[in-house]
């Protein structure tokens, strides 16, 4: 078995030492969805949630998601992000959030984009369980990354460039 990096000689975790990496440009694009009711589509086409503004208080709690990172995933590093795009579209019976990462710096950015794309898909929830206590979030993924050793990664079947 290769040696688990997140864990000491000791078999203790630990972060990762990234001191001796190269900083490179980095970029992270993470999706989960939000099934929800007609009702609530309803709702949110004619500007009529209990809670105000979805999409504006999604992309916030999405941005705010990706810098507090580190603070949330025990051995995450904190990075210096230098962007971060939350996307939302109403797609049939759900929102699609896509969140996008970027930074300049020595460890990539996936945590970030998962993380800002699992909080904005919570306050979705959030925001609309007032209507419909049903609301389903699912398939939170990584789409794609780029930057560092490992070079650009593409998930299977999205049609990214």
């Amino acid at each position: 078995m290769t040696k688990m990096t997140h864990l000491n000689d000791q078999g203790e975790a630990h972060m990762v030492d990234i001191s001796t990496k190269v900083d490179s440009q980095r970029a992270a694009l993470a999706q989960s969805q939000v099934v929800l009711s007609d009702h609530v589509i309803n709702a949110i086409n004619n500007d009529n949630l209990p809670k105000g503004d979805l999409f504006a208080t999604v992309r916030i709690a999405g941005i705010q998601a990706a810098k507090k990172c580190s603070d949330l995933i025990p051995l995450c590093h904190p990075l210096p992000l230098t962007k971060v795009t939350i996307d939302l579209q109403l797609q049939g019976t759900r929102v699609v959030i896509r969140a996008l990462c970027k930074t300049t710096g020595k460890t990539g950015v996936e945590m970030e984009a998962l993380t800002a794309a699992s909080v904005a898909a919570l306050t979705v929830y959030d925001m609309c369980k007032g209507l419909d206590k049903g609301l389903v979030i699912e398939q939170t993924c990584l789409l794609e990354k780029s930057g560092g050793k490992s070079g650009h990664w593409q998930a299977k079947g999205t049609g990214l460039g």
